[in-house]
């Protein structure tokens, strides 16, 4: 996937651009009843992006749907395209909205999470498949087996 960096994208209506500089450290569907009503959607996609490597090149997004501390989501003020999720300031990642990338032919999720919750009709290719998120102490693994399955493109 490193060939096909950096990875450039926008929001619906154009007027929010975002700019993608290194591969994610994790691809997921997240099946939780409130990614469901956020994206309209049977899940949410998400490319788990290095913070510094993840920039918005045009436009201000704003914040919507959950406000809280440890999420804050952020969308086109002129369209509300869902765009990005900024997570606890502690963790070195933006939740970037994959499709939302001029290619976005490489995503595949890795994980899907809150299978608890997932409509009973969904299916995704996922390699892993969490009830709900996977437990903290598992990410680095998760994450270093990521980066040797996206090796192989």
């Amino acid at each position: 996937m490193e060939h096909l960096l950096p990875l450039e994208g926008e929001c619906r209506c154009g007027k929010v651009g975002i700019r993608v500089d290194a591969p994610p450290i994790l691809t997921m569907a997240c099946h939780c009843t409130g990614c469901q009503k956020m994206s309209a959607s049977a899940y949410s996609l998400t490319a788990a992006i290095p913070r510094d490597a993840f920039s918005v090149t045009r436009g201000d997004p704003v914040i919507g749907g959950l406000r809280g501390p440890d999420a804050r989501h952020f969308f086109c003020p002129d369209c509300m395209t869902w765009m990005f999720t900024r997570l606890d300031a502690a963790l070195p990642f933006v939740n970037v909205r994959p499709t939302l990338l001029d290619d976005c032919s490489w995503f595949v999720p890795f994980i899907e999470t809150y299978t608890s919750e997932k409509l009973p009709w969904t299916s995704t290719p996922a390699t892993h498949s969490f009830e709900a998120f996977p437990p903290p102490e598992s990410f680095e693994s998760l994450a270093g087996e990521y980066a040797q399955s996206i090796r192989r493109y």
